[in-house]
């Protein structure tokens, strides 16, 4: 476990201490003011049977955990399945694969799969929420991502543009969930210089961000739904799904649909049309 993962390890397991009370892991509360919010370190440490010094060294970075003892906490902090993937990986003990390398190119299969969703917005998204590639109404949808210069072509940059925050219903619960993903990247590969560069230029850049990176929420891509705020078409409530490169993990094809006959699929297929008709429907790149 390399000192950034530990110390990152140390803050999470800080943070989600802090979230819980006696009351709600089975300890007695007096109800007497307590000096730090949550449970505290013995506390969590008399819970997983190990001793507060053990655990204490743990949340300093200090020492490196095992699997079992590692379970044993995640138990006590009452994890869920993407927060206990996130500390597994954390302390190298959930995949074990090599460094990755930084520069990501679209799977070619995806590109091809792309192309062919001619009603369907859908994109790639690699490591660090990059945009590695998209479709003609997944543009539409959102911005033209060709007018975006590549260094900037990272959705939870664009989150935080004006334009997002115009289009997203709901956009500081977009928002969160783009940070809590971006939070559950990290445990990949703390290291990475792309990563640390974006987190420090959103860190500067937006207050929201700040706060919320600082929360150490994590949350893995797989399914939902967002209702977008579309300025050619109107309002689309939409569902959202993922799908797993199976030769390269790190890459996700991202699609939005809706089901028949609902309004929404009446607006996607208006918009597929207009597309078609070689119409620009996004007023500028999401920047």
């Amino acid at each position: 476990m390399t000192d950034s993962a530990a110390h990152e390890l140390g803050e999470f397991l800080k943070t989600r201490r802090a979230e819980l009370t006696p009351r709600s892991v089975g300890l007695p509360d007096s109800g007497a003011p307590r000096r730090v919010p949550g449970l505290r370190r013995e506390e969590v440490a008399l819970l997983a049977a190990i001793s507060t010094d053990y655990y204490t060294r743990l949340e300093q970075g200090r020492i490196d955990v095992s699997e079992p003892v590692l379970a044993g906490i995640a138990r006590v902090l009452k994890l869920d399945d993407d927060q206990r993937e996130y500390v597994f990986e954390l302390a190298g003990k959930a995949t074990g694969r090599p460094r990755r390398p930084e520069v990501q190119v679209v799977n070619p299969q995806l590109q091809r799969l792309l192309d062919d969703l001619a009603s369907i917005p859908a994109m790639v998204l690699g490591r660090q929420t990059d945009v590695l590639a998209w479709n003609q109404m997944g543009a539409a949808l959102v911005g033209d991502f060709g007018k975006i210069p590549e260094k900037d072509r990272n959705y939870a940059k664009m989150i935080f543009s004006d334009r997002m925050r115009g289009l997203y219903a709901d956009w500081e619960g977009a928002a969160r969930m783009s940070v809590a993903q971006l939070r559950m990247e990290a445990a990949h590969d703390p290291d990475s210089p792309t990563l640390v560069a974006l987190v420090e230029e959103l860190s500067e850049r937006d207050a929201d961000f700040r706060r919320w990176w600082a929360e150490h929420h994590v949350a893995a891509r797989r399914v939902g739904a967002k209702t977008l705020n579309h300025p050619a078409v109107g309002e689309l409530v939409l569902e959202w799904d993922t799908l797993t490169c199976s030769t390269d993990p790190d890459q996700q094809l991202t699609i939005w649909t809706a089901a028949a006959g609902t309004p929404t699929h009446d607006r996607l297929r208006l918009l597929a049309a207009w597309v078609a008709d070689g119409n620009s429907l996004t007023p500028g790149a999401a920047s």
